[in-house]
């Protein structure tokens, strides 16, 4: 996780779960929905999993990658910041987020599949730990989408409503270890507008809601290349440039030495 800070409080998470966990922040409220459509009519949770699965690729598409490579640019436009980002991931839930931002510095977060740890200019390195670490373990699944019932005891299609300006279904996740995540798929396309998730932190609880946009084809899949996340009103937009499919070597996710000297 990398932190910053102009004001004791405010801060950047990198949560990546092109899982995206997607790794969230302060939520956003929706613009008012319309008429809802009566429940009888509503898809079910897992048919709108199934769709977006197909309108991305398919999931032998999905299921044929073994690592993910990504590389773009952050932007927190209320602050002026601006910096890259790199993203490393392999399966069955290694992960690795790289950031710099101009005028901060280097920040990093992984996890080698056992063990996750994060480092800034503000904190130095760190490990994480109890019910973080857990739900780490979780959020990193590289197969998240392919088996939603692996993470959650439940699913349901609350309603049909509108998300960043677009129809979409919104659809609630129980989480087996408790809390609620919320996702939202775009009634046209079928594709994962956004999402809604809390989730345990150095800082306390956080509510990150995230949106993505621009999908494009990279190889046999889509993905979505802009990923904006809003937290404690403040904006992080990342825009990625690249994707890459099984170029990922293991060695990446080594515990640099100065997480390894934390290891007791």
């Amino acid at each position: 996780m990398f932190r910053f800070a102009r004001r004791p409080g405010s801060a950047l998470v990198a949560l990546c779960v092109l899982t995206f966990s997607v790794p969230a922040l302060a939520q956003t409220t929706p613009a008012a929905p319309p008429a809802q459509k009566p429940a009888g009519d509503l898809p079910s949770a897992q048919s709108l999993i199934d769709r977006h699965i197909q309108a991305t690729g398919g999931a032998d598409a999905l299921k044929s990658r073994k690592s993910s490579h990504a590389v773009g640019t952050v932007t927190v436009p209320s602050q002026g910041m601006t910096g890259t980002v790199e993203i490393f991931a392999m399966r069955p839930n290694k992960m690795l987020v790289k950031q710099e931002i101009k005028g901060i510095g280097s920040g990093a977060e992984g996890f080698d599949g056992t063990t996750a740890w994060a480092s800034s200019p503000m904190t130095g390195p760190m490990l994480v730990t109890g019910p973080e670490l857990e739900q780490k373990k979780l959020d990193y699944d590289f197969d998240a989408m392919l088996n939603p019932l692996a993470r959650y005891s439940a699913m349901k299609t609350l309603e049909k409503t509108t998300f960043d300006g677009r129809d979409v279904y919104k659809v609630s996740l129980t989480r087996k270890e408790g809390g609620e995540d919320i996702d939202f798929y775009d009634a046209n396309t079928g594709l994962k507008a956004g999402s809604i998730t809390t989730r345990k932190g150095p800082m306390g609880e956080m509510t990150v809601t995230s949106t993505t946009t621009d999908y494009k084809k990279f190889g046999s899949v889509l993905v979505p290349t802009t990923l904006k996340q809003s937290v404690t009103g403040i904006d992080i937009v990342m825009t990625f440039t690249t994707f890459e499919f099984d170029t990922v070597d293991a060695s990446v996710f080594a515990l640099p030495a100065e997480i390894k000297a934390l290891i007791k």
